[in-house]
């Protein structure tokens, strides 16, 4: 049975192909434009509850993207991580400056299936819904591919794409049910992919081949949800300051070439966590309501163009 005709007799149809979208009615002799989304000034994901992996590290785009969720009006936040350490921090933080959003801290890996169903069904058992899952958790090291051995290979791929997998498989059953307050199905599934995922020498094998697979887990899910308004995208963060390039930011401090980080991109330098987590709240609101499938490179430019040092072209 085609998808289309699957999700048609099981009746878990968008607002939008249910009752088509409104006539906005008329200005003079022009018509009113058409909204779907909701109004783009003040809170972005208001009553909106989200699932976030990979949240632990503080200098993470999972903890920046949670801030923006819980500022922009979300109703709960849980914050999963397999590591702990600064989960109940970012907690106090989140408490203290958005008093009135829940915010949950939950560890496990995020490639364990029955974790990963056990939140989702939490965030069910709470509040009735989930309108977004970031899957947010990865690895990465800097092997290149005849070091690596199929072990490692196996864990980079776990944990970078079969976390994806599992929540997009379980967020988008429960961005399916419907209530008083959701009428209609919908939901944002947003997977961390990489600039490395779209285009080569932008990092180890591995690691690059984890990330592809991430976009096509993207656009593969989007067109299997057919018509639930159930939307999945990929976010491709260039070289962002965060705990995982921590390392080559120190090093190039210690050398005093910080200058050089991000001078292959135009923009010229890296980016920041927050920077990725704007991209990633746009994704998770309903402003985006017709982006679908995407992999979005939020890169300085990096993707754009080819490589070359600037001033050395020969």
């Amino acid at each position: 049975m085609p998808p289309m005709a699957r999700v048609q007799n099981n009746a878990q149809l968008s607002r939008e192909l249910s009752e088509g979208i409104p006539d906005a009615g008329m200005f003079e002799d022009m018509p009113k434009i058409k909204q779907i989304a909701g109004e783009s000034a003040g809170p972005r994901v208001p009553g909106k509850v989200v699932i976030i992996t990979g949240a632990n590290s503080p200098l993470g785009i999972g903890r920046a993207s949670a801030h923006q969720f819980a500022r922009n009006g979300a109703r709960a936040v849980f914050l999963c991580d397999y590591a702990s350490s600064h989960l109940e921090a970012h907690k106090r933080e989140l408490n203290s400056l958005y008093p009135t959003v829940d915010i949950h801290t939950r560890t496990f890996d995020a490639a364990d299936e029955t974790a990963v169903k056990n939140v989702v069904q939490e965030a069910l058992d709470l509040y009735n819904r989930l309108d977004v899952f970031f899957a947010n958790a990865g690895i990465a090291h800097g092997k290149v591919f005849w070091e690596e051995d199929s072990e490692g290979f196996m864990q980079m791929m776990r944990t970078n794409t079969l976390s994806v997998f599992l929540a997009a498989k379980y967020a988008s059953r429960a961005m399916l049910k419907t209530s008083k307050d959701k009428p209609y199905p919908q939901g944002s599934i947003i997977g961390t992919a990489s600039v490395a995922g779209l285009r080569s020498n932008a990092g180890p094998t591995d690691y690059s081949a984890s990330k592809a697979a991430v976009i096509s887990l993207m656009q593969t899910c989007a067109y299997q949800l057919v018509g639930t308004g159930i939307r999945c995208n990929a976010v491709c963060p260039g070289l962002i300051e965060t705990g995982m390039t921590k390392a080559t930011y120190d090093a190039a401090r210690k050398r005093g070439t910080e200058g050089k980080i991000g001078q292959l991109n135009p923009l010229r330098r890296g980016g920041q966590p927050d920077e990725i987590a704007r991209a990633v709240l746009f994704l998770g609101s309903d402003e985006s309501s017709y982006v679908n499938g995407q992999a979005w490179a939020v890169d300085g430019g990096l993707s754009a163009g080819h490589p070359f040092v600037p001033g050395k072209l020969a």
